[in-house]
């Protein structure tokens, strides 16, 4: 043997013996936490912009903290509250006054959908080191006045003001009934798909509180059998309303705090969504933002809550829809700034006073993913985007002329960022494939980090010792579009042999799956398959985010067309790589990735052996108004684009191994999507697996839920791909 051959042997045989012995990722080691990363929780900002306080738990008192910090040592400075000092349960939450002196404690929550939950509530006085209980029942959304002296909240669907100087409560509402009508809480869809929980707003001096009513008397109900421990199960039951059912009527009205009178504010033509209400500097005006059915076309109202008048500001309207957002920003001179696709991409806009359009501050072929707000001592605006990068997000500054742009963020990944209340400071939060979570501390002017808050690079070490393969971002030309995509392989990858495939999606509209960001739990499973031999590949297709609005909007009434198209021709490519074995593709998803991975199992069953559908979409009949209209207008409208992307309409085309897996309790996707597939296969003989998971929710998580579904997932895998 010559030299070369030896040094070409030893290499090669330590580098056998180095991946071997290196271990593999379990399932208990995901599930049980082996992987979690730190972070920091539930941060405030002071006003003073020098400190800042962060809920903590202390395992010795088993209690939990709020802690003051000073900005340049990171050093805590003192405990402000310990819940076993005030003889209550550990909170889960805070928030402050404007002032500061005074904290309202959550304590006991429980949730009740996604967003919305109940809970006892403390308020805490800084001053007198005292805590008050708000009410003796569970209340939702306790909100502080601006000058902190009263808080509002909602009780069994009505509204409370209570003084906190003379400790008296008064019940605004008194109308509100279960499953009927609903005062200044969203109802359930509302909740979902506008994503917000508190329907009311106090005014900048607290002598208005503004709130959205809601009428759901004529919105059909959905119940389902919750199991339990009891002889009998019970039911849940819920307002619910399916594409093209009635939805809540909306109405808005205001109450005057001083003359304890309610006014309704009438508009020109009864709105029939109210996404967003918000005050303007103006202490009587309110801002309100309406949308048709359609959601195409989106007004703007400034409301004179004093005066009752209405006055309509901006109109936008799209050929296929608006996305709410929670961007709009009031200036001191009540000019705004405002988000838009109207070019084609996200952008930034100021408007006057007088809603005259003063300048588009950003422009280009990327997208604003965030805007974090504007700081009016040097007229600047801070904001996330795609500029580096689709896959990528980064932070920057920008002042109010569209001028003197500054990249706050330098790392190529994903930047996020939490500014103090003066804007002198952020917190960036910034990982990459390779690079767990970091938390640093920045100067915003000089756009220069202080000092690193936390790492992960104890889990980086932990993970030394495990097989891990490398994330591998690319693109993909599939029916004419560069399709953003990552693919892992194992680690001892040979491109002499073929590999199985599996592609993972999710493919909504305006989602993003190919991002250049930390691992979460999936990603780790996706290792432990790739280590067991396979193939993991991820294809954002047409109808995703964060490519324009042509790109997004593409799939506009046909929502599972242009999508299964994309993942069925990107499969046939991937089978024509030579490490690849075509006959060897899977294909899974969740919740619309679930409706997907059903639709390409189907349509696409000469090219994959396999698909795991859990909590799938099944028909768009079956989902809620707001969401499904948004994208397919209504059944009645449009029959076609809901029945002939139904994967119910071709379950007799059933070829390879299908898994369909749900959760009986699920509110979102419920579990009549799953059954009528079901039925669709059973009538047609096809012959499939299935799970149902009893009070599981549209997650499936608690206790050892997630590990037994994901070694079910697993074991289903390795006997059908």
């Amino acid at each position: 043997m010559n030299k070369s051959n030896l040094i070409f042997f030893i290499v090669s045989l330590y580098t056998v013996i180095t991946v071997s012995q290196k271990k593999d990722i379990t399932l208990n080691d995901i599930w049980s936490g082996e992987f979690r990363t730190k972070s920091i929780d539930e941060i405030r900002w002071l006003n003073n912009d020098k400190e800042y306080t962060v809920l903590n738990w202390d395992p010795i008192t088993k209690s939990s903290t709020v802690d003051l910090y000073d900005y340049n040592s990171n050093i805590k400075k003192k405990t402000i509250v310990r819940s076993s000092f005030l003889n209550i349960k550990p909170f889960s939450d805070y928030s402050f006054n404007k002032n500061e002196d005074k904290l309202v404690l959550t304590t006991e929550m429980e949730s009740i959908y996604r967003r919305s939950s109940l809970a006892k509530y403390y308020i805490y006085d800084l001053n007198t080191l005292e805590s008050t209980l708000v009410d003796d029942r569970k209340i939702q959304e306790p909100t502080f006045s601006p000058s902190g002296d009263a808080l509002a909240y909602v009780c069994e669907n009505n509204i409370y003001i209570k003084n906190l100087n003379t400790n008296v409560t008064i019940q605004i509402t008194s109308d509100g009934e279960k499953n009927k009508i609903i005062n200044g809480i969203t109802d359930w869809v509302y909740e979902e798909e506008f994503e917000f929980v508190r329907a009311f707003e106090w005014n900048k001096t607290g002598t208005q509180l503004a709130y959205i009513k809601f009428d759901e008397t004529n919105v059909p109900e959905f119940s389902m059998d919750v199991y339990g421990q009891d002889l009998y199960p019970k039911q849940q039951v819920f307002k619910y309303p399916k594409a093209g059912e009635n939805n809540s009527i909306v109405s808005l009205y205001n109450y005057h705090i001083s003359s304890k009178e309610t006014s309704k504010i009438n508009f020109p033509e009864s709105p029939y969504y109210i996404p967003r209400i918000k005050f303007t500097e103006k202490e009587n005006v309110l801002s309100v933002q309406t949308l048709n059915r359609h959601q195409n076309n989106l007004n703007l109202y400034f409301c004179d809550v004093e005066k009752n008048q209405v006055n309509l500001v901006l109109n936008e309207k799209d050929d296929a829809y608006i996305d709410i957002t929670n961007n709009l920003t009031f200036l001191n001179d009540n000019s705004f700034l405002w988000t838009s696709e109207k070019d084609g991409y996200n952008h930034i806009y100021h408007y006057s006073k007088s809603v005259a359009l003063k300048k588009q501050i950003t422009k280009g072929n990327w997208e604003v993913t965030d805007f974090y707000g504007y700081n009016s001592k040097n007229e600047t605006l801070y904001y996330q985007s795609t500029e580096n990068g689709n896959i990528n997000r980064n932070v920057y500054a920008i002042n109010l002329k569209g001028k003197n742009k500054i990249r706050l963020t330098k790392k190529t990944g994903t930047n996020s960022a939490t500014f103090s209340a003066g804007y002198t400071y952020f917190i960036n939060k910034f990982s990459n494939a390779t690079t767990p979570y970091i938390y640093t501390l920045n100067n915003t002017s000089k756009a220069e980090q202080i000092k690193e808050l936390i790492n992960n690079n104890q889990l980086l070490r932990k993970l030394e010792s495990y097989h891990i393969s490398n994330k591998e971002f690319s693109t993909i030309n599939v029916n004419g579009n560069d399709l953003n995509m990552w693919m892992l392989k194992p680690v001892d990858f040979n491109e002499q042999k073929q590999y199985p495939v599996l592609m993972y999606q999710y493919s909504g509209p305006g989602s993003q799956e190919v991002v250049n960001r930390w691992h979460s739990a999936n990603d780790y499973w996706y290792q432990l398959l790739a280590a067991k031999g396979y193939i993991i590949v991820c294809v954002d297709g047409r109808g995703t985010g964060f490519k324009g609005a042509d790109f997004k909007k593409v799939t506009y009434k046909e929502l599972g067309k242009y999508e299964v198209e994309d993942q069925i021709q990107a499969a046939k490519q991937l089978g024509m790589l030579s490490y690849v074995d075509k006959n060897r593709i899977g294909i899974w998803g969740w919740s619309f990735g679930g409706f997907m991975s059903s639709n390409c199992i189907l349509k696409g069953n000469d090219i994959f052996k396999m698909a795991i559908a859990v909590a799938p979409v099944t028909s768009w009949r079956f989902y809620d108004t707001i969401y499904t209209e948004r994208y397919m207008q209504t059944p009645q409208e449009n029959p076609t684009g809901y029945d002939l992307n139904s994967p119910l309409n071709y379950a007799d085309q059933l070829k390879g191994k299908f898994l369909l897996v749900h959760g009986s309790a699920d509110d979102n996707v419920h579990v009549q999507n799953s059954m009528r597939l079901i039925n669709q296969l059973v009538n047609h003989n096809k012959q499939f697996d299935w799970a149902i998971y009893p009070d599981k929710n549209h997650g499936i998580y608690g206790g050892n839920t997630r590990l037994q579904l994901y070694t079910k997932m697993t074991n289903f895998i390795e006997q059908s791909l």
